[in-house]
Order: C-alpha cells, then sequence, then structure tokens
C-alpha cells in the first residue's frame, strides 16, 4: 500500500556514511530539491529542481500523498534519495509520469519513518476507525454550521466498528484527528491509517453546529476485510472518496494482495475496484460474496475491474490459480 521496503545491508566490518532523515512536513512549494539515483543505469546521477506540490493523488495506492518535483526522474532512479538543501533525505523517489517532462514523484520520508519500526518486524499494520466519510461542498459545508469546506463528513459508520463503539454519528464533521488539522477525507484516511492499531487518539468533531471530542480505540484494518484466500486478495466496500474518483457507485475494493498469489500474477493492486465477475454484476459486499461462492471450484476467474492506474480504466483480469 506503501510502496516501501527495508532492506538490510551487511558492510563486513566497513563504515559506511549515513543520511540523515528529514522532516517532509516542513517542506513547502517552491523548495529546492535535489534527487539521485541510476535512471537508465547511468550510476550517481544528480538533479536538481523544486517542489512542485504536496500531497499528490496519482492513483498508485489507497494511500496516495507523493511530493511532487520538477527535478528529473527517470526509470532507475526509484527508491534513490531526494533531499533538501540541508542534506537531509525528504523523500523516496518513486514515479514518473508516462510521457511527462519534468514530473517526478517521491514518498514523503515522514510516511517511511512512521512504517520503519513495523517494517523492521516484517509486517506492516494499519489503524481502523470505521467510518465511510466524503469531502465537504460550501454547501454542504454550510448546512452542517461549518465556516468553510474543510473536514471529513461521516456518510456512515460500520456496525460493530470502534467508531460505532466510540458513538460517532452519521453526519459528525471530523476536524481533527489526534490534534492534527482533518482538511478533508483523504487527510483522515492517511492519518488513521498511518495509526498503528489499538492506540486511544483523539477526535474532534462537529456535530450539529457544536464541537466534541471523542476517544477512539482504533483496530488493525486487515481485520476488517473480506479474505479470498484462494485467489490472494481482501476486499472491503468502496469508501465514498474512491467511488467519486473512480466514478461508480458499485463494485468492492481490493485491499491487499498477496505476494505470488493468482492475483498478483494477473496485476491486481490494492485500489483497484472489481465490478464484474464472469460477465455478472458486482454492485456490493453481497454480490461479490454470492458470486465468490458460486464460482470457488473455478479452475480461473474472470474480473472486471476498474482499474487504478493514474488514474481509473476498465479492464478484463482472468486469474488462474
Amino acid at each position: 500500500k506503501s510502496d516501501i521496503a527495508l532492506l538490510k545491508i551487511n558492510p563486513r566490518g566497513e563504515s559506511l556514511p549515513v543520511a540523515k532523515l528529514g522532516d517532509s512536513d516542513r517542506l513547502r512549494v517552491g523548495d529546492w530539491v535535489i534527487a539521485i539515483g541510476n535512471p537508465f543505469g547511468l550510476e550517481h546521477t544528480v538533479t536538481a529542481g523544486i517542489v512542485s506540490a504536496k500531497g499528490r493523488v496519482i492513483g498508485m495506492g489507497p494511500y496516495d500523498d507523493f511530493i511532487q518535483t520538477d527535478a528529473s526522474i527517470n526509470p532507475g532512479n526509484s527508491g534513490g534519495p531526494l533531499f533538501n538543501l540541508q542534506g537531509e533525505v525528504v523523500g523516496i523517489n518513486t514515479a514518473i509520469v508516462a510521457g511527462g517532462q519534468g514530473i517526478g514523484f517521491a514518498i514523503p520520508i515522514n510516511m517511511a519513518k512512521n512504517l520503519l519500526p513495523q517494517l523492521k518486524k516484517g509486517k506492516v499494520t494499519h489503524g481502523f476507525l470505521g467510518v465511510y466519510i466524503q469531502d465537504l461542498t460550501p454547501e454542504l459545508a454550510k448546512r452542517f454550521g461549518l465556516k468553510e469546506p474543510k473536514g471529513a463528513l461521516v456518510s456512515d459508520i460500520m456496525p460493530n466498528s470502534p467508531a460505532a463503539k466510540a458513538g460517532l454519528k452519521k453526519g459528525d464533521v471530523i476536524i481533527r484527528f489526534n490534534d492534527k488539522e482533518v482538511s478533508d477525507s483523504l487527510t483522515l484516511r492517511r492519518l488513521v491509517a498511518s495509526t498503528p492499531p489499538k492506540q486511544r487518539v483523539k477526535i474532534e468533531i462537529i456535530r450539529r453546529g457544536k464541537n466534541y471530542i471523542i476517544w477512539v480505540t482504533l483496530e488493525e484494518y486487515e481485520k476488517r476485510a473480506m479474505s479470498i484466500e484462494q485467489w490472494g486478495f481482501t476486499v472491503q466496500k468502496v469508501p465514498p472518496d474512491v467511488s467519486k474518483a473512480a466514478g461508480t457507485n458499485e463494485g468492492v475494493m481490493i485491499t491487499e494482495v498477496i505476494i505470488n498469489s493468482p492475483a498478483d500474477r494477473a496485476g491486481l493492486n490494492a485500489g483497484d475496484i472489481i465490478v464484474e465477475i464472469e460477465h455478472e454484476e458486482v454492485n456490493d459486499i453481497n454480490d461479490f460474496e454470492q458470486l465468490m461462492e458460486k464460482y470457488t471450484t473455478n479452475p480461473t476467474l474472470l474480473l472486471g475491474v476498474k482499474i487504478q492506474r493514474e488514474g481509473y480504466r476498465t479492464a478484463y483480469v482472468l486469474l488462474e490459480r
């Protein structure tokens, strides 16, 4: 989900220099940055540019939060560092836009730092709140008693979820999560996902024009998803903000793909939306469960999928056991 792997290097008694990790939250649009990598096999290539934007969503996964830069990033740069002018690593170069000139992306180093303790253990877990959320339009903000369209509007609550147990309700507007501002629904998804399960968090909401503080103990995200072990993926109901981005109210969203599974070999990724199984429509989780049971003995499975690759497009994908 984060496109980050942790490698251990054994220098055999040698002392290797270590780059200092900076604070990517302090980056500002217009700041100068330096990218180092091996584009097209050209070792130790250094390029410079500025931060063009922050928080970019480019369809790589459900928690997109990329730094955009015009420093030249090409195939071979992925995994290389993005430095600020103080020599601190502020990002991990990761993606380019096909045919794009002067457009490259890097994972914020703060995201990597949050994941490092879990990566060392060999497994990354994400916090789970259990709310369906949407962005606020100016009209909705006015209707819910807000001065500006900021925050995440709760459109539904999952039964028996942490949110339900804590007393969150439909129509609540979440404006702060653990003292961090929630500007929109994507911000909340990132904050929840980066918080370890079992952690107690403070959530500030606006309910019918009044501010309230609610304490919630998060659960583990993967435990809430439906697992299809024989095909190697898990799914859940499509969140409202993802439905909007994909341009569909139907289907189920893939949340995890197991390495070397049929789903992985077929090229499915987390964030893809399954809308058909063997030419039969998948409107929701119930449809999905019924169809998967219907075709459980099939040696192959044909899926109609909204593929999330720099935006969404529809494609047929064949899974083989």
